[in-house]
Formats: structure tokens, sequence, C-alpha cells
């Protein structure tokens, strides 16, 4: 999940909703494709009102210049929407070496990337798109537990992610993920938590993010019709504990890890690297579970 795009000069050739990463927001969003071509995430909401497309070259490029117009000096792109890595590596290649022409100083393209997506692409493939400054994919991993990853409708499993994030890794990208709290509610917090730690143990990540879960009402009926018994939402206390039984367990991961949990859904901002921060992080959330540290109000969180 992301924040809505809402800060950027010229909007008039977009198609909104536009979501970005946080981190993305002082860097030009060039929308690459319209919507996911996936779309069927019971928890997320943000495409279901798009039809999935890419845009047509003469459209893109039409785009492409527009923005590049109104912010020639731009150093960071994003390629929106859901998932630009879905296009024919050709086709990124292309648009990957028009913004390098015209954007004389430009040092880093980003994107989303899909499990599946990730996995259909080969490392050689992979290797040329990072060579052309496509360096850092955003993925939700969501949960590692296979149950909850079919329950949402995830369209990956544990082996096909860390299969899809090794060959990231072989390529030299970074990659920042995220990992969805309270997405297994009440009654599978533990089985959720556990799973995305044998899977984070497993995956060479850049970035390790912490989103709380918030459905909103076009996905609310869906997602919880797929739990039986029902399911039962956490709260901040029990959010809590979930994070704590991440942090403590993941002890070992393939490589340093920068971690956060600074997205506006969490009721706790977390920031430090991993496993070097474990114990400060940990101190952390025992101070908030025993009421010492504020948390976010309800009213300043969101997506």
């Amino acid at each position: 999940m992301a924040s809505p795009f809402t800060n950027y000069r010229n909007v008039l050739d977009y198609h909104p909703p536009l979501y970005r990463p946080p981190s993305e927001g002082q860097n030009l969003i060039i929308q690459a494709t319209i919507g996911c071509s996936f779309n069927r995430c019971r928890f997320c909401s943000m495409y279901r009102s798009k039809s999935f497309r890419p845009r047509p070259w003469p459209e893109l490029k039409a785009h492409m210049d527009a923005a590049i117009a109104d912010w020639p000096d731009a150093t960071r792109v994003f390629l929106a929407d859901g998932d630009a890595l879905t296009l024919p590596t050709d086709e990124l290649l292309r648009i990957l070496d028009y913004l390098q022409t015209h954007l004389p100083g430009l040092t880093r393209v980003s994107s989303y990337a899909l499990p599946a997506n990730l996995r259909k692409k080969s490392v050689t493939e992979l290797e040329r798109l990072s060579a052309a400054r496509l360096t850092l994919l955003y993925y939700g991993i969501e949960t590692g537990a296979p149950a909850l990853l079919k329950r949402i409708t995830k369209g990956a499993t544990p082996d096909g992610m860390v299969d899809g994030l090794n060959k990231a890794a072989q390529a030299g990208m970074k990659v920042s993920a995220t990992v969805v709290l309270g997405l297994g509610g009440a009654n599978h917090w533990q089985e959720h938590i556990d799973g995305t730690v044998e899977l984070l143990q497993r995956a060479p990540l850049s970035y390790l993010s912490t989103l709380q879960l918030y459905l909103e009402e076009s996905v609310r009926d869906d997602f919880l019709a797929a739990f039986d018994p029902p399911f039962i939402a956490q709260d901040d206390i029990a959010i809590l504990r979930e994070q704590h039984r991440l942090i403590d367990a993941l002890t070992d991961p393939p490589q340093r890890l920068i971690f956060r949990s600074n997205h506006a859904s969490n009721a706790l901002a977390l920031a430090g690297n991993l496993p070097r921060d474990r114990d400060k992080l940990l101190a952390q959330i025992d101070a908030a579970l025993s009421g010492d540290a504020p948390l976010r109000p309800a009213y300043l969180r969101g997506l």
C-alpha cells in the first residue's frame, strides 16, 4: 500500500487515483501503465476503479515530454502505476533510454514490482534494466504465511517470492519490501508473523517496512469473506505485539536491512537497521506497550 500522489506541479496527464511510495514524494512520476495487471489482492483497493493497460508509446512519449519540460532537472523517476515491471523488457529499456537521454541528471529509476512480474524476468533481463538505472523495486510481501497468501489472493507463494527476490539481488537491484501487520487478525497472527520471518530470513532485501492493515469499504466484504472462523481485527496493542515478534525473531537476514515503520498507517513509528538495532527497536515497542511512549493518534493515520 502507498500514499496517494497529491503534490506534483503538472497533473493534467495523469489518470487518478495515482499512488506512489512515501519515499518517492519528491521525485518525478511517470505513469507508464494504467492500473494493476493483477488487481485481485483482497485487501487492496488502490486500482479497483481502473482497467489495466500499458500506455501506447505515442501517448507515453507525450506524457514524458510534458513531465520533463515541467521538471528538466529531475534526478529520480518513479514509474507508475501498480506494476510497470509487467511491461516487456525491451519496452522498459526504451522508456529508460528516453528518460536518460532527456534527463541529463538522472541517477535512479524505481517502480513497483508484483511477485509474478519479477519472477517472469530472467536475471539477464533484470541486469539490463538495472544497467539502465532501474535500480530500486518496491515489493509487497504482505505475509510469508502460505495459507494467508491464498486467503488474500496475493497470487504468490513464499518460495516464488524468494526466487524472484534472489534474482533481483543477483541483478544488482535494491528491493524495498512491505509487510502488513494485522493481516491475519486475532486468529492467525502468529502464523502470519512466523511465516513472514521465515521468508525474510531467506530473502535478500535492502529495505523493509511495515504497514498496518486498513480496509477500504470497497474491499472490506470480499476480504472478510475469505476467513472462517470470522476475521477479528487486531487493536493497536495486538499490532505492537506482532511488530515485537517480527523484530525479535528476525535475527539473521541475508543482508543488513534498513527497517522503517514510518508509514502513516502505523501506530508507532520506528526506524533502524536490522539486526544491529534489534534491541533498541524492541525497547521502543516495549515502552509503547507499557504506555510510556505515545502512539500516533488515529485521526493522523491513513493510507
